[in-house]
């Protein structure tokens, strides 16, 4: 009789990083080429799942294991003022904690732990902004989220502090929120909102040149006529899926709704269907015949 041994090691997940040396490189990757475009999933909130909590490294390094990613994430401040990544302004949900997150010093702060979205406690951790843009560099693109009272001259400040302006996106909301943004920072990306034509041309007048902006067009899908207006001007373009988009793929998972967005002139779309928009983007990228150098 032979024996065979076997080990119950769970195979090892490999990660598909991004990496970015140069400020130069990120810009020419974001200015949209035909023959450069390399379209990617942006992870609302860092792609949570079961056993992975949201706005979490632990989670944003598993979102590396589906596919290149971005990692969109929310810094908040602890009563003490340090930046923290937390989405809501009360802890319960997303915690062990309870109350507002500003009524907790950080020190405070690191005796909870995280619950993924079912609810279930797990053993992370909230982490700072330090930790993670320390984590990012040479992984994932980051888009950052900044929640009501967050000074974008302070996150500024931290992108400078651990030279990840080759890999952040600042998230903007308003044209003034953009203005703020790119007179402190010239030299960075930033997340716009750009729903019609006159948005755009008032970015514009506001002194925010194409090639510092990346187009977020909404949580619908516009027609290909937009998406073509913002590409001839060489700017890459945001989709949010996540709400009515991802729940309509979840239901019909064969109209391969991720594959048809891309295809339609979606360059990054962000959502909460991880697994399922990784499968359709690798399957567009292998049959465009799309790579890039800055992909492992």
């Amino acid at each position: 009789m032979v024996v065979v041994f076997t080990s119950c090691k769970p195979k090892e997940k490999k990660h598909r990083y991004i990496k970015f040396d140069t400020v130069k490189e990120l810009y020419q990757f974001l200015t949209w080429t035909p023959e450069g475009r390399f379209p990617l999933i942006s992870a609302h909130r860092g792609g949570p799942m079961p056993g992975y909590p949201e706005n979490c490294i632990e989670t944003f390094d598993n979102a590396t294991t589906y596919n290149p990613v971005v990692i969109e994430f929310d810094v908040a401040y602890s009563k003490d003022s340090v930046m923290v990544i937390m989405h809501d302004d009360q802890l319960d949900r997303t915690s062990t904690g309870k109350g507002p997150i500003g009524n907790y010093t950080y020190e405070e702060l690191k005796a909870f732990n995280l619950k993924d979205d079912e609810g279930k406690e797990t053993n992370f951790k909230i982490p700072t902004l330090d930790s993670v843009l320390s984590w990012s560099k040479g992984k994932v693109l980051l888009t950052i989220d900044l929640k009501k009272g967050i000074s974008y001259a302070k996150v500024i400040e931290k992108v400078r502090q651990y030279k990840v302006e080759s890999n952040s996106i600042i998230i903007t909301y308003t044209a003034d929120q953009a203005k703020e943004v790119h007179q402190l920072a010239p030299d960075l990306m930033i997340s716009a909102s750009v729903q019609k034509k006159a948005e755009l041309k008032r970015l514009n007048n506001m002194g925010i040149p194409n090639d510092r902006i990346v187009a977020f067009v909404g949580v619908s899908a516009p027609g290909k006529e937009f998406y073509q207006y913002l590409h001839n001007k060489g700017i890459t373009t945001i989709l949010g899926t996540m709400g009515n988009i991802d729940k309509s793929a979840l239901t019909s998972p064969a109209k391969n709704v991720y594959y048809h967005l891309v295809s339609n002139g979606a360059d990054i779309l962000s959502g909460d269907n991880l697994p399922q928009a990784a499968e359709q983007l690798d399957k567009f990228r292998y049959n465009k015949k799309l790579s890039s150098a800055h992909i492992n």
